[in-house]
């Protein structure tokens, strides 16, 4: 790094080598692991342990006690709630050392996607596109499809929520909803495969939006 453009309370240890992209902050009893690799304007909030390796995209943000293991991947505008949890490894022992590439189950978080509170991700999952998991929800291994709904022990699609976060339904005859915040169409464009009609997937909201 030529220069610190982010920001970290002195109680955070932050192990070379890492990037960190501008305006990101890193807060009180946070440790980041070396190798790295987090975006710009991102916030992580108190006593979050990011494993090396670990890589985050742009504008994420983590709340309070959160660890993210070696594996874990988030992109773009994901949110983690309070004390969710991630694990790498499927049959953990004490007694009988699984640790790297070999062992690691890999876990996506797919951009814009928001996990709640006390919420706990099985390595080897997949969450979807702006998909929203549950307070204290469990998912499984597996595929969480974009826009989904995920509540529940273990979580099961529940109904979908458009990109800004809100339930959607009832759809009309068509097989539209509409976001009650932003007035866009969403439907099923096959089965199990939601689409927003008015914004293009991969475009970031205004900032204003």
């Amino acid at each position: 790094m030529s220069e610190r453009a982010w920001s970290a309370h002195p109680t955070a240890i932050v192990d070379e080598p890492v990037t960190i992209g501008a305006g990101t902050r890193i807060w009180h009893f946070c440790h980041v692991m070396p190798r790295v690799e987090i975006g710009e304007r991102c916030n992580f909030g108190q006593n979050v342990f990011i494993g090396g390796g670990v890589k985050i995209g742009n504008n994420v943000k983590v709340q309070n006690n959160v660890s993210l293991y070696e594996g874990v991947e988030l992109e773009d505008d994901v949110f983690c709630g309070p004390s969710c949890v991630f694990t790498n490894v499927t049959n953990p022992r004490s007694e009988i050392v699984r640790k790297g590439a070999a062992f690691y189950q890999r876990t996506l978080v797919k951009r814009g996607a928001s996990i709640g509170a006390n919420a706990t991700i099985v390595c080897g999952s997949t969450i979807g596109r702006y998909a929203l998991i549950g307070a204290g929800a469990v998912v499984t291994k597996g595929e969480v499809p974009d826009y989904a709904l995920m509540l529940g022990v273990p979580a099961n699609r529940k109904g979908w929520v458009s990109r800004h976060g809100h339930v959607l339904g009832p759809f009309d005859a068509q097989g539209i909803a509409k976001c009650p915040e932003t007035g866009w169409s969403y439907r099923e464009v096959s089965s199990g495969v939601l689409r927003c009609l008015d914004w293009p997937e991969d475009k970031p909201l205004d900032r204003k939006s």
